[in-house]
């Protein structure tokens, strides 16, 4: 991280404002839940009952519930002012979306009382009508003002552009922003129209200071490197609190980010994902609206938090029609099976290897030779012992489909560029293979960081060649563009219908016995 991000609180807290200081805002805040309803094991996937007896279980809403009322209460009871806010994505992540959609997670918003939510890229998982059936749902104002929603008969009028709370006598500005690459990592369709995020924040912070409010948060969901660009490039910002990386800002010994980092004079935070956390960051201003203080932690959301009784039974029923399903076991796995967002979108993880030699084996019989899965679509780990279908569809919520398809070697190293092209951002474009060798460098230009990529026909490896025609297995979001994959929309003899990729990953694990994870070097970093 550049130099000049890192200011620490103590210079913030200017010793004449300081002295005069007169407003102090709690900042309670979550984001990335992704439909982790029910509490998670320290793998990101539903916790089994066994565990949560254990008491190694984090996370789920009922924890994020209690959490939440806790910290209101002693804050409120203490005269302060609080604030609670969601960074996005609350859809998407579990059977609790695939079956009841936003319908679940708009219910357990409205029980915790959010004062602002940011819509995340997957909010649009289901299009744009998606979303609008939830923001009907929802009592939460929902925001982001970088989208264009005129053309969209669905959204349009539903979505603020910003919002001006009153807190404690005080009015406090929210600004927020949604990431320009959901064209490709979501399914918000033709008519919801994208503006930069600096530029659309800058404008809506200059409206709000026109108004006199003098208290701006930035909510975005647009990842940690364009937050520190936000909160360096905007100016009249106070605050911002993050989403869509999945970034732990904390001030434990190692951590990349302390809780806040400060860039010149703003903070900037974000709590993880997968309700693990909840973020309290504590800001303080002077009299003339200026922040003089900035200070905080996430609190980890472990089982010395006890669940919300009421929310706890509600979740227990709504999971009732899920736990057949769930719990039948369908494999086993020798050692845990590494599936982490930090492995998958940087290089050869063993959930990646899983995935697509699953993919292949499907389909091999059909004259197809390479498969290619988004990092991105690998959402979590496995634990060692017995691998439930509930596990499995953790770490596949998405539904996708088996696509079969053809195109040129030419197509297939332009994908695998496209793949590595925004490694600095951890994108969920990264390309686990299989029947596929490449080597990629970081430091290289983008559009030219891949080499040294092999093909496997029969028992031999031979170089790729791009005037040839291969047969191609993936997803029916990658085949259909998502991600960056535009060179796949037009492939030949395009097949997107399938079976669903978590049960093909099932079925394989199953197939020889004990599942044993592994990497083998199919992808090299140089």
């Amino acid at each position: 991280m550049p130099t000049r991000f890192l200011t620490s609180v103590a210079a913030l807290a200017l010793s004449a404002g300081a002295a005069q200081a007169d407003f102090t805002l709690h900042v309670l805040h979550i984001n990335d839940l992704h439909s982790r309803i029910e509490s998670v094991s320290k793998y990101d996937s539903t916790c089994s009952a066994e565990d949560e007896t254990a008491g190694e279980c984090f996370g789920g809403v009922a924890r994020v519930a209690t959490k939440i009322k806790e910290l209101r209460d002693q804050i409120a009871g203490e005269g302060g002012n609080v604030i609670v806010l969601d960074a996005g994505d609350q859809f998407q992540g579990s059977l609790f979306y695939s079956t009841y959609k936003g319908k679940a997670a708009a219910e357990f918003m409205n029980a915790i009382g959010f004062d602002a939510m940011a819509v995340g890229n997957h909010e649009f998982d289901d299009g744009p009508a998606g979303l609008s059936g939830f923001i009907d749902m929802v009592d939460v104002p929902v925001v982001s003002g970088n989208l264009d929603l005129s053309q969209s008969n669905e959204l349009n009028g539903k979505v603020e552009d910003s919002l001006v709370l009153e807190v404690g006598g005080e009015k406090i500005g929210i600004v927020s922003a949604l990431a320009t690459d959901t064209v490709e990592t979501a399914s918000p369709g033709p008519n919801v129209i994208f503006q930069d995020e600096i530029e659309a924040l800058t404008a809506d912070v200059e409206a709000l200071e026109a108004e006199g409010v003098d208290k701006i948060i930035a909510l975005t969901h647009v990842g940690v490197k364009k937050d520190l660009e936000i909160a360096e490039k905007v100016p009249g910002l106070d605050v911002v609190v993050g989403g869509h990386s999945h970034t732990l800002f904390s001030n434990d010994e190692g951590s990349e980010y302390k809780y806040p980092t400060m860039v010149g004079e703003v903070p900037v935070v974000q709590a993880y994902a997968y309700s693990k956390y909840v973020g309290h960051l504590v800001l303080t201003f002077d009299d003339s609206g200026k922040l003089v203080s900035a200070e905080g932690e996430p609190v980890l959301l472990d089982a010395s938090v006890t669940p919300d009784e009421a929310i706890a039974a509600r979740v227990v029923e709504l999971a009732g029609p899920l736990d057949e399903l769930r719990q039948k076991v369908v494999a086993e796995s020798s050692d845990v099976i590494d599936g982490g967002r930090d492995t998958c979108r940087a290089g050869e993880c063993q959930m990646g290897n899983l995935i697509a030699d699953a993919m292949l084996d499907r389909v091999k019989d059909q004259g197809i030779t390479i498969a290619i899965q988004n990092g991105g679509g690998v959402r979590a780990s496995i634990d060692a012992g017995e691998v439930t279908m509930g596990e499995v569809l953790t770490v596949l919520p998405f539904q996708n489909t088996l696509s079969t398809f053809q195109v040129s070697g030419a197509a297939v190293k332009e994908a695998l560029e496209n793949g590595v092209s925004q490694l600095e951002e951890g994108a969920g474009r990264f390309p686990q293979v299989a029947g596929l060798k490449y080597t990629f460098d970081a430091a290289a230009e983008v559009g030219s960081r891949v080499s040294d990529v092999m093909v496997q026909e029969g028992e031999e490896w031979l170089p790729l060649d791009e005037a040839k025609t291969y047969g191609l297995v993936s997803n029916n979001y990658v085949r259909n563009g998502g991600d960056g994959y535009a060179m796949f929309v037009d492939a030949e003899n395009a097949y997107d219908f399938g079976p669903d990729l978590a049960d093909v990953t099932a079925e394989y694990m199953a197939k020889g016995g004990s599942y044993t994870p592994y990497t083998d070097g199919r992808i090299t970093k140089k």
